[in-house]
């Protein structure tokens, strides 16, 4: 479909959504070509069109001015199978504006958990290991901070994985449960001494 045929069906949608009344002034040509980036001359031709289906005058002084709605309304049932381009082409290019956002923000994320990621690997012999709870551990049902966990390990815990979810640097009275797993960083016996500690069955603080 030509431009100036999408922009006509769209000024006629406009003129029965009441945007622009009848007998009310529609903006000169300049500035519709300004709104529909598109020459003024594609302008000129859709408001033609208009005229010629009774939907609009121009004066000599070039105003354009909305006759008729009724005719506006059956102009666009006449071409109800045509859409708008400019309608179109403003859905795509909020699409594709939402899309840039989202773009940024993954990239963003991104770049924060591989600089955490570079961080934790460079934190040597600090390297991040997991720890399983069993279940006959002695910590189950006892909170971090009854156990006096870095007292006991030596080992920090910098995150809680509980089936799909994952808590950051939990604090003293999280309760640790069946299952858990430990996310702890510490010095290069840490694992030892920590796996000891949890896979005790009895533990007398």
């Amino acid at each position: 479909m030509a431009g100036y045929k999408s922009i006509a069906l769209d000024i006629a949608q406009r003129i029965v959504s009441g945007e622009f009344p009848v007998r009310s002034k529609i903006s000169g040509r300049s500035l519709l070509a300004g709104q529909y980036h598109v020459s003024p001359e594609t302008i000129r031709k859709s408001i033609g069109l208009l005229k010629e289906e009774g939907i609009v005058s121009v004066s000599q002084g070039k105003e354009i001015i909305v006759i008729s709605d009724e005719k506006a309304n059956e102009y666009i049932t006449r071409n109800h199978y045509l859409k708008s381009a400019y309608s179109l082409k403003q859905d795509l290019q909020l699409l594709l504006s939402e899309k840039k956002k989202l773009d940024r923000h993954f990239d963003i994320l991104l770049t924060e958990i591989i600089e955490t990621s570079d961080r934790l690997q460079n934190l040597k012999p600090y390297n991040p290991v997991e720890i399983r709870i069993s279940d006959k551990s002695h910590v189950i049902g006892k909170t971090i901070g009854m156990l006096q966990f870095w007292q006991h390990t030596g080992a920090t815990i910098i995150a809680l994985r509980r089936g799909t979810e994952v808590s950051i640097s939990p604090g003293p009275h999280v309760i640790l449960r069946e299952n858990d797993t430990l996310v702890v960083v510490g010095d290069e016996k840490m694992y030892e001494r920590t796996a000891q500690f949890i896979n005790q069955t009895e533990f007398y603080i």
